[in-house]
């Protein structure tokens, strides 16, 4: 039977995965028109599993070499020779799967046996040149984990000897090299500079830069997923609502493989570790694909870690997440920026329309919890109004909304009374955000819903044991903007099918009139509490 794979290569007879083959079909196009590129994608994007699957895609036509440069040691890129030895090694272990005939494997393996200083990179490229010249198939050769070696002289001058055969191939049209190279990894190797001396200066030419960009969406559509849900509710007979079950993945990922994996993952986990005949479908809904977002928002994983170690490591970066999550903030997109460039590289912002956006909802929430814990100190009395709410207002499993923003607004007067100041918008989310974490944490989870973030409003999505709520976050600016404001959770609510919505508004006049009231707009019920 299958399963859903997060480590590791995906392989289809053995995983559930989404079909590959219109991606196959594109990247085949780039190999027949001899391009040469590289993959490059953030952690746990499907790099490993997409080049598996594009060699086998493309046995048929071509004789495939598949390496991978973490089988090279840190010392295999400490000299060129070093590098050439273990470079064949590597070639020797599928020297027979690529068809490599034996006078080459003699001459690789004559290579190996070399004392210290007598392998050299351009004689090795002599042989590639020959077998390639000599091969019934064009030959391809995949990389994958170039990362491994970006940082190092000796692989800035393998690419240039890449470089070299390639061009010689334009010039030439009866040279024969490789018909296609393909790297992958997470860092752009067209973005690596050629060292001219140890002292670090640099060509403003990269020795890579023969490669055409490689533009294929590698996110995993909703349709796609469907069909993945789709087989696997045949085996298992889950009788799932497919399209809005592979929807609902799809809009707390964004396509992410490893979140939308690790998501069906952990829901296929608990289903079967309490299958009930005619049950098995119960957790493939809203509440179920929920719970298994919560649980994932509490991992230690390599792909929080290296999110959490950027945040860390680049103010910067901090910074802008912070303007862009509390703030509203529309900061525009620019390719030149390096803090934008990275941040992009490692797949945690993207490009949507000219602006910069984090890149699905679960990195967002997650942002918001390391965010929201670092103010914890800073506004302690207002996290302990949050937790001592939680044995209130959480009853048989369900949350009282009204009850808590009622509880909100009279925790706010008590710690504030009438010595806070005028807060911004990002000031009074992120208070509500602190109040609220301790009431909903390792059982429900918000996000904020994108298409709202702005900066006069902000629609707060909670999800909790099936329950879905909406809270707009606003700060009174006059009876005019607050009755549009109305009208805009109450479009939001006829959206999202949800018949109730809740409205926190932020009142810094004297004469305000605080306390709960209820509205009906457009057949929908409105529960406003003014603070």
């Amino acid at each position: 039977m299958k399963t859903f794979n997060t480590t590791g290569v995906c392989i289809p007879d053995r995983h559930y995965m989404v079909d590959l083959s219109s991606r196959m079909e594109q990247m085949k196009a780039m190999v027949d028109s001899g391009k040469y590129f590289t993959v490059n994608r953030a952690r746990q994007y499907g790099k490993t599993t997409t080049l598996t699957a594009l060699a086998r895609y493309l046995e048929n036509d071509y004789a495939i070499l598949s390496l991978d440069f973490q089988g090279i040691g840190g010392s295999g890129f400490q000299s060129e020779e070093k590098f050439v030895k273990a470079f064949c090694r590597q070639l020797h272990m599928k020297a027979e799967r690529a068809g490599m005939p034996s006078k080459i494997v003699d001459e690789i393996d004559e290579y190996i046996r070399r004392r210290e200083g007598q392998a050299a990179l351009d004689e090795l490229f002599m042989t590639l040149a020959a077998w390639c010249q000599s091969s019934e198939k064009p030959v391809v050769m995949f990389i994958d984990e170039v990362d491994t070696a970006a940082n190092n002289q000796v692989f800035l001058d393998f690419l240039a000897q890449l470089r070299l055969q390639y061009i010689e191939r334009e010039r030439d049209l009866n040279y024969r090299t490789f018909q296609s190279v393909v790297l992958a990894g997470v860092t752009d190797v067209k973005n690596l500079k050629w060292k001219l001396n140890p002292e670090g200066t640099h060509k403003f030419n990269s020795p890579w830069n023969i490669a055409a960009d490689f533009k294929i969406d590698m996110r995993l559509t909703a349709e796609g997923i469907g069909g993945m849900l789709a087989e696997y509710g045949l085996d298992h007979h889950t009788g799932m609502d497919v399209s809005v079950t592979a929807q609902e993945i799809y809009d707390y990922t964004d396509g992410y493989p490893f979140l939308v994996s690790r998501i069906c993952q952990l829901i296929d986990e608990k289903t079967a570790g309490g299958r009930q005949p005619g049950k098995e479908g119960a957790l493939w809904t809203q509440d179920g694909i929920s719970e298994a977002v919560g649980c994932i928002l509490m991992e230690k994983n390599t792909l929080f870690e290296s999110l959490m170690g950027k945040v860390h490591d680049l103010p910067e970066l901090n910074q802008m997440l912070q303007r862009i999550l509390f703030s509203g903030e529309m900061i525009a997109y620019n390719p030149d920026d390096a803090v934008i460039d990275e941040a992009e590289m490692y797949g945690f912002v993207k490009n949507e329309q000219g602006f910069v956006k984090v890149a699905n909802r679960i990195f967002e929430t997650r942002l918001y919890n390391f965010f929201i814990k670092s103010y914890e100190a800073q506004y302690i009395s207002l996290c302990r109004a949050g937790t001592e709410g939680r044995s209130r207002f959480v009853k048989d499993g369900r949350l009282d909304m009204e009850g808590i923003l009622e509880w909100y607004a009279v925790s706010f007067h008590d710690i504030y009374g009438d010595k806070y100041e005028v807060l911004d918008e990002a000031e009074g989310r992120r208070r509500f955000l602190l109040f609220l974490k301790p009431l909903i944490n390792g059982t429900g989870n918000y996000y904020i819903e994108a298409e709202t973030r702005s900066h006069e409003r902000m629609d707060l999505v909670i999800d909790y044991l099936g329950e879905r709520f909406v809270i707009e976050l606003k700060i009174w600016r006059g009876g005019a903007y607050h009755q549009r404001g109305r009208r805009q959770l109450a479009g939001y609510l006829d959206a999202c099918h949800l018949d109730r919505g809740y409205l926190l508004s932020y009142n810094f006049n004297k004469n305000k009139k605080t306390g709960l009231c209820r509205i009906q707009i457009g057949g929908r019920e409105l529960v406003e509490v003014v603070v």
